[in-house]
């Protein structure tokens, strides 16, 4: 059996969930509402304020799926409760961020800017201040859009393990090497 497709889900107060006949499971709450569609050997039931996923054999397929609908579903419930955060760190000298609505625009080192314009679903903001890196911070409440969207930022100018410049994510551990050794 999967260990995670066995877990129940309990859901918050202000969370629904429907089911309806196609199989694509609603989550509403008081940030939004999300929606995913599920395989139709997979069911659903909702007992006690919590919510179960089954599926009727053992056979290979069914038990991945499984347990990637339990995890779907847990992000899901938790999106529409509580929201997910990433925050991103400019680490370069004159590397700078600002945003605009949905466009995010920054200066990382290239001869030009770079303008990037954001799905309505994710929120960001910039915050630049004396002495300190800016930070750029993406709030929303869909976790694999969110993350989609922070990795795509990242990769426009990845850190670079000699001296960290680059973009990376607020508390991430870089591996440093050590520059050239003088010879003798």
């Amino acid at each position: 059996m999967s260990r995670i497709g066995k877990m129940p889900v309990s859901l918050p107060s202000g969370v629904t969930v429907s089911v309806d006949d196609a199989n694509v499971v609603t989550v509403k709450g008081p940030l939004g509402t999300l929606s995913q569609k599920i395989d139709s050997d997979i069911s659903v039931e909702i007992e006690n304020n919590e919510l179960v996923l089954s599926r009727p054999n053992d056979e290979k397929r069914l038990k991945s799926l499984h347990g990637l609908y339990r995890a779907l579903i847990a992000n899901m419930v938790v999106g529409v409760s509580s929201g997910y955060r990433k925050e991103l760190e400019l680490v370069g000298v004159g590397y700078r961020a600002e945003a605009n609505g949905q466009r995010l625009e920054m200066n990382l080192g290239y001869s030009h800017d770079i303008v990037i314009e954001l799905p309505q679903e994710i929120k960001v903001e910039t915050k630049t201040e004396k002495r300190s890196n800016p930070i750029i911070t993406l709030s929303s409440i869909d976790k694999q859009l969110i993350g989609h969207v922070a990795a795509k930022i990242r990769s426009l100018r990845p850190p670079e393990p000699y001296k960290g410049k680059g973009i990376k994510f607020v508390g991430e551990r870089l591996r440093r090497k050590a520059g050239k050794s003088a010879g003798v």
